[in-house]
């Protein structure tokens, strides 16, 4: 559905699909080593219970102790899109806004519910970092990512917390948040932010894309108005299954040496890309997230290139606030990043000449 501009039901995954499928994936934010064996396990395990219809009290219990949370602050979904969708359809919002570039699913879910979406473009020169005065003070929802998808950028709790206002629902996507060591800047688990609504997803650390998981933390009654409009047993048994085996010790443990891992390839990345400077290759940082971004001449001849040498990376142009010169690169292991960094090197040779 393009919309001014911007296709905002691109995503990742179209860059790895039919033709692509062949290629080395530096587009999707998924963790390239997930699931992990013993989450196959988990799931497979469930298996047997597929007669039954899902129940998710365990698994919606096991989400709110992670998080200190009562249950009835929590809502299990299947993956955070469902989320989106269900606070464009549910809440009653007069004036909503999207702080972007950001992952362009909420807009697009609450124009297909029929709302005039305001967006705040966040700008290239001040690193696309977040100035709360610039969202309109008559906005009743507003929806930003933190880290956020594409930038990268991670915002200070303190200025994510500064756009809450009576009357207003503040949703915070932290799909990304668990690949922040520390998860520091989280508001996941706060109750003291009035409006409050965050977005965790479990499909970009453990690998879960195809198996849809995520969760809503907030106020008890906009939990009830989000669960009256989802359909009957909305989560799967399987990914229930996941859900509560992804809020263990053991997996937070592992998610939190995953995020240093994550931290140190991303370092090495983009330090390999410090060298493509007099290409005129740059990358907005600092950069928090599983994945960066790059403003590049030639950004599109570059993209295609690199996918004759067998690199998928995303194209920026359909985010809003960046146009065909952006790019977004995942994280991946030094390995796949000297590959990658090879490639671009020819990839770069006739637009350099």
């Amino acid at each position: 559905m393009p919309t001014e501009g911007h296709d905002l039901r691109h995503h990742g995954d179209a860059e790895v699909r039919d033709d692509g499928s062949a290629l080395v994936d530096l587009a999707v934010n998924v963790r390239a080593d997930t699931p992990p064996a013993w989450l196959r396990e988990r799931i497979a395990g469930s298996l047997g219970s597929l007669a039954a219809y899902p129940d998710g009290r365990a698994a919606r219990a096991a989400v709110a102790a992670r998080h200190g949370l009562p249950t009835d602050r929590v809502l299990l979904t299947a993956g955070a899109a469902e989320a989106f969708v269900l606070l464009a359809r549910a809440l009653k919002v007069r004036r909503p806004v999207v702080v972007h570039p950001q992952f362009t699913e909420p807009e697009a879910a609450l124009r297909d519910a029929g709302h005039t979406v305001d967006r705040v473009l966040l700008r290239e020169e001040d690193g696309f970092r977040l100035d709360p005065r610039a969202v309109p003070e008559d906005a009743d929802l507003v929806v930003i990512g933190n880290p956020t998808n594409p930038t990268s950028v991670l915002h200070p709790a303190g200025s994510i917390a500064e756009l809450a206002r009576p009357g207003r629902t503040l949703v915070v996507d932290e799909a990304f948040m668990d690949a922040v060591p520390g998860e520091r800047e989280a508001l996941a688990g706060r109750t003291d932010v009035p409006g409050l609504v965050v977005l965790r997803s479990l499909t970009k650390t453990w690998g879960l894309a195809g198996l849809r998981i995520g969760y809503v933390l907030a106020a008890p009654e906009t939990v009830d108005h989000l669960e009256r409009a989802q359909p009957l047993w909305p989560v799967s048994t399987p990914a229930l299954a996941a859900a509560e085996a992804c809020v263990s010790s053991q997996a937070l443990a592992e998610a939190a040496h995953a995020a240093h891992r994550i931290a140190a390839d991303r370092a090495h990345l983009v330090a390999g890309l410090a060298g493509f400077a007099p290409a005129g290759l740059r990358v907005v940082e600092p950069a928090e997230g599983p994945f960066v971004l790059v403003r590049l001449p030639g950004a599109a001849a570059v993209r295609r290139h690199l996918r004759d040498l067998g690199y998928a990376v995303r194209r920026g142009d359909t985010f809003p606030g960046l146009g065909e010169e952006w790019l977004r690169l995942a994280v991946r292991d030094r390995a796949t990043v000297h590959g990658f960094l090879r490639a671009l090197e020819r990839a770069l040779t006739p637009t350099a000449r």
